[in-house]
């Protein structure tokens, strides 16, 4: 009898990016205050998105060494929290309209996005929050998308 392999949403390996969001007060140097803190530890910053608010401001925020950027975060006293975001390839030609429409498809909202300042493979790339993070990363494969996982934005010796 043949054996069939089955790609559920349960088996799926997580192709998701830690993100990390710290809250600044609306004062005037903390965004360079908080830059400062991974100058010189060989930790980059790979994307960056600020929401400014009434009194704070909200600095998401993604590394090429999440462990390590973690670590300074909590040494140097910023308050923030981490969660779960696909970095995906943006394709030449129609790249947005074309993950848009495919995560439409899935009936996927895209609670924000931003793009990444640094270009690890040489293409563009967007980071995307979504409401449904498995049923974004499954329609995005299943349409040949390329997805960045930690191991592809992380140092390494090619980079």
């Amino acid at each position: 009898m043949a054996s069939f392999s089955f790609e559920t949403m349960e088996n799926l390996r997580s192709a998701g990016v830690r993100q990390f969001s710290i809250f600044l007060d609306d004062r005037v140097g903390a965004l360079l205050r908080l830059i400062q803190v991974f100058e010189g530890e060989n930790v980059r910053v790979l994307a960056l998105s600020v929401v400014h608010a009434i009194d704070c401001a909200i600095v998401r925020l993604i590394f090429d060494d999440c462990d390590r950027a973690a670590k300074l975060l909590h040494i140097n006293k910023f308050p923030s929290s981490e969660t779960e975001v696909l970095v995906v390839e943006v394709p030449q030609g129609h790249g947005l309209m074309s993950i848009c429409a495919a995560l439409l498809t899935a009936e996927v909202n895209i609670d924000y996005a931003y793009p990444l300042l640094a270009r690890p493979t040489g293409r563009a790339a967007l980071a995307i929050h979504t409401d449904n993070i498995e049923a974004a990363q499954h329609v995005l494969k299943g349409r040949k998308f390329t997805l960045m996982t930690e191991d592809d934005l992380g140092p390494g010796p090619a980079r």
